[in-house]
């Protein structure tokens, strides 16, 4: 894998020394709820590398048969489990009992995969690339191809790719309420997740993962922004006198938080409708 910041002048990246597992999937895939077995109907992938097997559902809490799917661009992709792997023709498996929206990835899952996504198997094939912090985001010009072949030969692939730093991203806030506060004014309260060390029961609460603790939350009345506000702490209130400068009273509004972190932004949001 060859990096530039333009068509010319590469440097090498990355050697990358074994092919991953790919695939593209051959049925849709409906949105479905995380942190428990999605037992809708299997998804049926085609692959044009590797193989699939299952695994007992104790090894998918474990780990096990982590793949990540998406639309091949460089942000939107969904990682989730599986356990039961079924070979229906040679190389098409049907993937169920899943576990959907892992490492955070809940909060930018669509209301469908389509068919044609693609499918990757998450192992020690897939080698994340060199990209220095300052260099995120940035438009750069990347050439992959044959290690033993110059930079320029037709065997290589051109991609030209920006990357966000998604590993950085905080995840949606969770267990977003809203109930009635005093003077009429409506209460946002919700729980905070964490990228880092997150999954000890013994935690009286899940660590920051950040390096201070803020919110960015947004009412919205269909897709315009009618008010945003920036809180430390995991709750907001709306006041009636707010909502009437909003003009807002009497109408279905949606109520949305983000995580925000200082090196990526605001994370993906989640909320509620409430009656204003």
């Amino acid at each position: 894998v060859y990096a530039g910041e333009a068509d010319a002048g590469y440097a090498l990246n990355r050697l990358v020394s074994a092919p991953a597992t790919v695939g593209v999937t051959l049925t849709p895939m409906p949105k479905a709820a995380s942190g428990r077995w999605d037992r809708g109907a299997p998804l049926r992938v085609r692959l044009t590398s590797g193989a699939l097997a299952s695994a007992a559902p104790e090894a998918v809490l474990g780990g096990a048969n982590l793949v990540a799917i998406g639309d091949g661009s460089s942000d939107a992709w969904e990682l989730f489990q599986f356990a039961e792997a079924v070979l229906v023709a040679p190389g098409v498996y049907d993937l169920s009992l899943r576990l959907r929206g892992q490492a955070g990835t809940d909060g930018v899952m669509p209301e469908v995969w389509p068919e044609g996504s693609y499918l990757v198997r998450w192992n020690p094939a897939v080698a994340q690339i060199e990209l220095a912090s300052s260099a995120r985001g940035l438009v750069r010009h990347y050439r992959i191809g044959p290690a033993g072949r110059p930079v320029d030969d037709p065997a290589y692939v051109h991609r030209v790719e920006a990357f966000a730093g998604i590993g950085l991203r905080p995840y949606a806030p969770c267990h977003v309420q809203g109930a009635a506060g005093e003077a009429g004014a409506i209460t946002l309260a919700w729980v905070r997740r964490t990228r880092i060390d997150g999954d000890r029961w013994e935690s009286v609460e899940v660590p920051l993962g950040e390096d201070r603790e803020e919110y960015l939350v947004r009412v919205r009345r269909g897709t315009q922004v009618v008010r945003e506000a920036l809180v430390a702490v995991p709750s907001w209130s709306y006041p009636q006198a707010q909502r009437l400068a909003d003009g807002v009273v009497g109408e279905t509004v949606r109520l949305e938080v983000a995580q925000l972190s200082d090196r990526f932004g605001a994370g993906p949001f989640a909320g509620l409708d409430a009656l204003a």
